[in-house]
């Protein structure tokens, strides 16, 4: 099924261009999901039918209006001549598809632009509540509340770093899904401090790291090092989202008196 896309759509600019694109995926997952399971269906047909769908929207959307554009999606095979193109699409199509299958709101749709080195443009969608972030016009973070750090980490596991910095700020810590979700909760002040380790790749942080980036936030690598997009490998095992005021305090905790 190829999809059709607004034909204004290809004069946007690349932070408009990204965030209709998501809302765009975002609006045909939700409405996929409650025509699946109103007919009824199972966990992992809506979770396969699901990544696919958001997969075939945004190569179809971004080959109409960007076709001389690279695309790294999670959903599809590599095109390694994407490692000479100035201007890589990096898409996860459905972050957090377990979360989508299991009916909760914690899942994302994640659209980032790689141009000549850098993160260029972006955007987060939230389809269950209705919220797309952008890189441009950038989001606004509310003052941080007074008490403990607030630190979110995955549903399924609480990653080695996390644990570390945790105890070592005395945060107060809960958990959700997707990558996506746990960044953005970040930029809704909801949370102070996302980490995770142990594996993740390019499409998980491009797009909550450029929303995060132009927001005024710190990310990084959890070494402290930058994070590099559009490499060879599409493995990117790690990941920092922070408020800046938490940035030496997050990186003490994790490397602060270890012999090099």
């Amino acid at each position: 099924m190829t999809h059709e896309v607004p034909a204004e759509w290809s004069g946007l600019d690349d932070h408009a261009l990204a965030g209709e694109l998501a809302a765009e995926a975002g609006r045909l997952l939700v409405a996929h999901r409650d025509s699946l399971v109103s007919r009824g269906t199972t966990h992992w047909m809506l979770c396969d039918t699901g990544d696919a769908l958001g997969h075939d929207f945004l190569t179809d959307a971004l080959r109409a209006t960007r076709p001389a554009d690279s695309v790294l999606s999670e959903e599809g095979a590599d095109d390694r001549t994407r490692l000479a193109n100035d201007r890589v699409w990096i898409v996860d199509p459905l972050d957090g598809t377990n979360e989508y299958g299991e009916n909760r709101g914690d899942w994302a749709v994640h659209v980032a632009l790689w141009e000549k080195g850098r993160l260029a443009a972006g955007a987060v969608a939230l389809p269950a509540f209705d919220r797309v972030f952008l890189t441009d016009p950038a989001p606004v973070i509310a003052p941080r509340p007074e008490g403990s750090p607030r630190l979110v980490t995955s549903r399924n596991r609480a990653p080695y770093a996390a644990i570390v910095v945790a105890n070592a700020l005395g945060c107060d810590a809960f958990r959700l899904g997707s990558a996506g979700a746990k960044a953005m909760s970040i930029v809704m002040n909801e949370a102070d401090i996302y980490i995770h380790d142990g594996g993740m790749y390019q499409w998980d942080s491009a797009a909550p790291a450029a929303v995060a980036e132009a927001a005024g936030l710190h990310t990084s690598r959890v070494d402290g090092s930058p994070l590099v997009y559009n490499g060879r490998e599409a493995w990117l095992p790690d990941f920092i989202v922070c408020r800046k005021e938490l940035a030496d305090e997050v990186l003490h905790a994790l490397w602060g008196g270890r012999e090099d």
